[in-house]
């Protein structure tokens, strides 16, 4: 499976209104003297290029397998999970250090343009994220875009509150102190994000799959005496493959056994993509057999 062909309105949507509000942003920005309005409008537009990285990630993944990428481009959603990750934790990091210095060096800013143009960016940011509210729990791709909206809506809400208290006590230092909490914020949600996305990239056990049942449920099968060279992984955002090495002094019991442990596995795992081997046992001993074989 991958995301879901109606994610494409969504990601040209959310890219169209998204580029959009940059330029008219940054213009605001400039003629303003603000600021703090340009370092969003180029907060936004690294989030409008992890949006295209996610869209193009959501296309790669219907490629069709060849010769040489055996699996597709499935991989590519995670890849572009982990970008987005890595996209928000540097914006992040870039408006901190900009707040930093204006705590330090507290400056004048114009309320009134900076609450009009962040009101603008809640309605578009809060607008896209819910393009994308749908998908984000079943696929870390789909996430990631929703959590740069998400995160740009939560900056502008921030933003709006700083300026309307700033013009009712004048206290320059609040805008930056404003933006640092809601950076604690942004990086508290994309941390699982960047786990997720990072244990996906090293191979890991998908969460939500307990190894230990699987090679469970393969060992109860009939006629097996044991399971080793196990390995479960994500080939994509939403896809889970599985080998393993099964053995049945028996021998193999035809492919209506393999059919049914596959289907089992999928109904009762999530793991669509299983491929095991039969093997007779000690006589034919695997050179794979020990658990700390790769």
């Amino acid at each position: 499976m991958h995301a879901p062909a109606s994610f494409g309105r969504a990601f040209a949507i959310g890219i169209t209104l998204n580029t959009l509000f940059v330029a008219i942003e940054f213009g605001f920005g400039f003629v303003s003297n603000s600021v703090a309005l340009m370092a969003d409008a180029g907060h936004n537009l690294g989030d409008v290029l992890g949006l295209g990285v996610a869209w193009a990630a959501s296309v790669l993944v219907r490629r069709a397998p060849s010769s040489r990428f055996t699996y597709g481009l499935r991989g590519s959603s995670i890849l572009a999970a982990l970008a987005n990750a890595v996209l928000l934790m540097i914006a992040v990091g870039a408006i901190s250090l900009e707040a930093v210095q204006r705590l330090m060096h507290p400056e004048p800013v114009s309320e009134w343009t900076i609450v009009v143009v962040a009101a603008i960016g809640i309605l578009i940011n809060g607008a896209t994220a819910m393009l994308f509210a749908s998908g984000s729990k079943s696929d870390i791709n789909i996430r990631g875009a929703f959590t740069h909206m998400a995160a740009d809506a939560l900056v502008s809400v921030g933003v709006v509150v700083a300026a309307l208290v700033i013009m009712l006590t004048g206290w320059l230092w609040l805008d930056p102190l404003v933006s640092l909490g809601i950076n604690v914020v942004i990086v508290w949600g994309t941390w699982g994000l960047l786990r997720d996305s990072i244990h996906m990239s090293l191979a890991a056990v998908p969460d939500g799959i307990d190894p230990k049942a699987v090679r469970g449920f393969l060992m109860q099968q009939p006629g097996v005496s044991s399971v080793h060279d196990l390995h479960i992984w994500s080939m994509s955002t939403t896809e889970t493959a599985m080998t393993a090495h099964l053995v049945m002094p028996a021998g193999a019991p035809g492919d209506g056994f393999l059919h049914h442990v596959c289907d089992e596995l999928e109904e009762d795992f999530g793991i669509g993509h299983a491929t095991v081997q039969i093997e007779k046992g000690p006589a034919e001993a695997c050179a794979l057999a020990p658990d700390e074989v790769v």
